[in-house]
């Protein structure tokens, strides 16, 4: 299973980006699909995740409002679509593969990781 992150970049507060994640090496119609992120020195922690079929979607309370995640089951890529982004979201943001619809938040869960892009948000 290989997850390819990308879409990270520097960006300016109230700026937006779109992360993607191409997904490969199995099929993926009964996982969830999740972001995390991780700044320097602080705990990874759950950003979004979706049911690939889309039924489920979760957001992080912090994150509300500047958050869409979809996926395209045709692409086997799952989309983060940020907006509003302030210097508190620079982080490395990672997407995840797992199987457990009713732990999405927690990272544990996850069974496979990508590598992980940066997003840096300019004040």
């Amino acid at each position: 299973v290989q997850l390819q992150a990308s879409g990270g970049g520097l960006v300016q507060a109230g700026g937006s980006l779109r992360l993607s994640c191409a997904a490969a090496g199995r099929t993926f119609s009964n996982y969830v699909m999740g972001w995390f992120r991780q700044a320097p020195g602080k705990e990874r922690e759950f950003v979004a995740g979706i049911q690939w079929s889309g039924g489920i979607v979760y957001y992080a309370d912090s994150m509300k409002g500047r958050l869409f995640i979809s996926v395209d089951a045709a692409k086997n890529t799952v989309y983060l679509q940020m907006n509003s982004l302030k210097p508190d979201d620079t982080a490395v943001y990672y997407c995840a593969a797992g199987r457990r619809y009713d732990r999405i938040r927690l990272k544990y869960e996850y069974d496979y990781w990508g590598q992980g892009t940066q997003v840096t948000v300019s004040s």
